[in-house]
């Protein structure tokens, strides 16, 4: 960028991804450097140094004496001749060309200079050309440009211009386009400006352009706004040089620049602009022009200063964005196709228990984003609406869902206090009766899912033509986005129900209502999916133990997890017994979370080490029976003193409604990846097919493409080119930000330093208890549920985070300790199901603590003791 300028950069990454620009090339900052130096111009420059941003105006003479300096200049013959040579070659000496400005520090995220410096069009011939250079120089040297330098704190130094030279398409149309709507700040809208012939009429503001916004949330993006601009002029070539506005004639404003399907068309282009550059999560400005039946991208750039719509009571106030949950679910880098999915599904989840309780949320919110390829929530839009919707302070909100980080301010006094709080309780009540509704329907709706899952499992998708894959791409997409509200609601389900036990609790125990409450809910379900399919790999290992093949194939010092099928007789009664899991779970995975990584139907291999792991440690106590003397000794406790009172009934009710809420949240969770499987095939079919056109190398790629290129080429507006190449970029890009240990936290752009881990010579570390009870074990760090061999029985599993995938680990472990999570994260509810005392929440304790040394974890008091 410092050679070629932002808008040489961006149209080079382009043309290298497969994106038609024109041919051309880019005279480099060095020329103009030694363009200035050849005709003498560093004193003036150099006392232009002193002028400010609000002096610029009053400067004008001094710096229209090195406009006039610049303009009169010689460019030096060596750079004269080669650039004569180059263009030349290129076949563009004498055609017309556009001659562009692209200072370096232009079209960055930090500034786009838009309208700033100076572009030529219609250039023909070296005379001309070196000209339209020099005016392109000269540009940088207006108040104008001097006064946006000073506010945006670049020196002159810093913006040296560099110049781009290429074809002059001649357009039918043209215009702008943005992968948001630059109004309202929207990230999920595309916003089209568009007239006949050149683009200048457009990008100067000097007619009514048509304007299109389209919903970009829809595969293929769908128009749900035209607005028929009066169009009075447009721009063509003058003969000879340069352009000129001409009238449209009558009729202009009645005709649509684009037809719809072009409009759809340029919808998925600039979101393919949007993935390529701005990595699916910097918006891009992208100047187009349309001829011959093709788009050509004229220049691109990152939105900057895009408005972010928020609660207006949170205004003034900086964005908090959290890993928290996200950190627990989604651990790892995200693969390109998996966040294309997450970020049309997420929003529709993050505000999705604040539509249940009634509450209007603010449309167009940026509910989730990227950092450094890592996926972020808004913190502070989740705050406040918990907080406006239903009197929830921010740390309960932070409370719930784990993680370390600041909160935001909210105005003092109790929240549900005066005829605000009398509207916040009614919410409450609302939105209780609104889980109560969803959980009602669950069965049905958990149905609908499973079974739309099998028949598309069934699908024969070689056989299927490309308008028939985008309809079934759409057609998954679509139920996702469906299931999402439901799945939060029934996902958050518990929260209530948990929070008003431990109250109910604390009100005649203080001080140890969550600890009752965990131990309450200890072994209570025969439906907690996550839990059961713990359970069965136990009992698998048993068979396996009883099974003379399997015993004989699970010990064996050389074991092959591949092998099973070769190794164990397929009437044997572990294979039988296998494959009936395989049919209940198969379709979860190891961070099942991302469509990149295989379902256990397809690689069993991690299932069968644990079953191994089991065999070679086994853990002979039973579960079953500790989780029911744990539940009994806390029931008893609350018997002896409450008796059959209003307050014990009052406790069982909201015991068996935080039960079932935690079931509902493990078995949402089950049905969401469920559809996972059916993409998977699909996805690697889609592979295969770019695979045998050449435009992938493996069809495993086809999880590093962005849904929008892979739509693009099955509409056929697209043939693939440049694709390959992307994809290598982004695999290579992925790598190395998985190295990078991400912030928990971001307040705006800004990370922001982990929460102070405990000093190393501590002994007690503090977090949430989340399961009752006390234990102790040899600390056994485990970073990933793929090392899961090195967890011996009677260890306490240390993890960074968890998700279902490892939960046949917990069986073995004495007790949980977790960097990360809530009182309703996955680890914590398995936990209190198997009766195993976790702690969460502790932060940096992947560093403080040591493989091997011997902890105590107390999950009644969120404490873990080091010996």
């Amino acid at each position: 960028m410092t050679e070629v300028g932002g808008k040489g950069q961006n149209l080079g990454r382009l043309n290298r991804y497969g994106f038609l620009v024109p041919a051309g090339g880019v005279l480099t900052a060095k020329a103009y450097q030694d363009f200035m130096q050849h005709n003498g111009l560093a004193e003036p420059i150099h006392a232009a140094a002193s002028i400010k941003a609000e002096d610029a105006l009053e400067n004008e003479e001094m710096l229209g004496e090195i406009r006039r300096k610049i303009n009169e200049g010689h460019i030096p013959e060596a750079v004269r001749k080669e650039l004569a040579e180059r263009l030349a070659g290129i076949r563009l000496l004498d055609k017309p060309v556009a001659v562009r400005s692209s200072a370096t520090a232009e079209d960055s995220a930090r500034a786009s200079f838009a309208g700033v410096h100076e572009s030529f069009l219609n250039v023909a011939g070296l005379p001309d050309i070196c000209r339209a250079v020099k005016g392109c120089y000269a540009s940088l040297w207006t108040p104008r440009a001097v006064a946006y330098r000073r506010k945006m704190g670049l020196t002159d130094d810093e913006v040296a211009a560099a110049v781009v030279i290429m074809e002059l398409v001649p357009a039918v149309a043209a215009g702008v386009a943005f992968s948001c709507d630059p109004l309202t700040g929207r990230r999920d809208r595309v916003a089209i400006s568009a007239n006949f012939g050149l683009g200048e009429s457009v990008v100067s503001g000097s007619i009514e352009p048509d304007e299109y916004l389209l919903d970009s949330r829809i595969l293929l993006p769908k128009i749900i706004q035209k607005k028929i601009g009066s169009k009075k002029q447009y721009t063509r070539s003058r003969l000879g040089y340069g352009t000129e506005l001409v009238s449209s004639g009558d009729g202009a404003n009645k005709r649509q620049v684009l037809d719809d399907s072009r409009i759809t068309e340029l919808g998925l282009l600039t979101l393919r602009v949007h993935e390529a550059l701005g990595s699916g999560t910097v918006n891009q400005d992208m100047e187009w022009a349309f001829y011959g039946n093709k788009f050509v991208v004229l220049q691109a750039r990152p939105v900057t200063n895009l408005h972010e719509p928020s609660f207006p009571e949170t205004a003034g106030q900086p964005v908090i964005w959290s890993n928290a949950n996200l950190k627990d679910v989604m651990p790892q880098v995200p693969s390109t196709i998996t966040w294309n999915l997450a970020s049309c599904m997420l929003p529709r989840m993050m505000s999705a228990n604040l539509q249940a309780a009634g509450y209007h949320v603010p449309p167009g919110i940026n509910w989730v984003r990227l950092y450094k390829g890592r996926g972020y929530f808004n913190l502070s839009a989740l705050q406040w609406g918990f907080y406006d919707a239903m009197g929830f302070l921010p740390g309960k909100t932070n409370e719930f869902i784990g993680g370390h980080q600041p909160e935001i301010k909210v105005p003092a006094g109790n929240p549900l206090s005066g005829l605000k709080g009398m509207k916040r309780v009614l919410r409450q009540i609302y939105y209780g009766i609104n889980i109560l509704r969803i959980q009602g329907s669950a069965e049905t709706i958990f149905k609908d899912i499973w079974e739309k899952a099998d028949s598309w499992n069934q699908l024969n998708f070689s056989g299927m033509n490309e308008n028939e894959l985008i309809s079934l791409l759409s057609e998954i997409r679509e139920k996702y986005v469906e299931y999402a509200p439901p799945y939060m609601i029934l996902g958050s389900s518990a929260s209530l129900p948990l929070e008003m036990l431990a109250r109910a609790l604390d009100a005649d125990f203080p001080g140890r209502g969550y600890s009752l409450a965990n131990g309450l809910l200890a072994g209570t379900s025969e439906k907690m999916t996550s839990a059961e399919h713990g359970y069965r790999l136990m009992e698998l290992a048993q068979t396996a133990q009883r099974d003379d093949a399997a015993r004989r194939y699970f010990m064996a010092e050389h074991f092959d997890s591949k092998a099973f099928q070769n190794e164990i007789p397929e009437g044997s009664q572990f294979r039988i017994e296998f494959e009936k899991f395989l049919k209940d779970y198969g379709h979860r995975g190891v961070y099942e979370s991302d469509l990149l990584n295989p379902r256990w139907r397809e690689d069993p291999g991690y299932l069968l080490e644990n079953i191994r792991a089991e065999l070679l440690s086994p853990r002979n106590a039973d579960y079953r029976k500790a989780q029911a003397e744990k539940r009994n000794t806390v029931e008893k406790e609350i018997e002896e003193k409450l008796k059959w009172s209003f307050q014990r009934i009052k406790i069982s009710i909201w015991a068996r409604q935080a039960r079932k809420g935690a079931e509902m949240r493990e078995m949402a969770r089950s049905v969401m990846v469920k559809p996972y499987e059916s993409s998977r095939l699909l996805l690697q079919d889609i592979g295969r097919r770019l695979v045998d056109k050449g435009i992938l190398n493996e069809k495993t790629d086809v999880y590093h493409c962005a849904l929008p290129e892979i739509i693009d080429i099955l509409a056929g507006y697209w043939d693939g080119t440049g694709l390959k190449i992307l994809v290598e970029d982004r695999k290579r890009m992925r790598e190395e930000l998985s190295n990078l240990e991400p912030p928990d936290v971001i307040i705006d752009d800004s990370p922001q330093p982990k929460v102070q881990a405990p000093e190393a010579r501590e002994q007690v570390l503090a977090g949430i208890g989340v399961a009752a009870g006390r234990a102790s074990g040899r600390a056994r760090l485990i970073r990933h549920p793929g090392e899961n061999t090195r967890l011996q029985a009677g260890d306490v599993l240390v993890a960074p985070s968890t998700d279902p995938g490892w939960t046949p680990l917990f069986l073995r472990a004495n007790a949980l300790v977790m960097e990360v999570g809530g009182t309703l994260s996955h680890g914590a509810i398995v936990a209190r199901e198997y009766g195993i005392p976790a702690v969460v929440n502790v932060p940096g304790v992947m560093k403080t603590l040591k493989d091997g040394e011997q902890l105590t974890v107390d999950g009644d008091e969120g404490k873990v003791y080091r010996a």
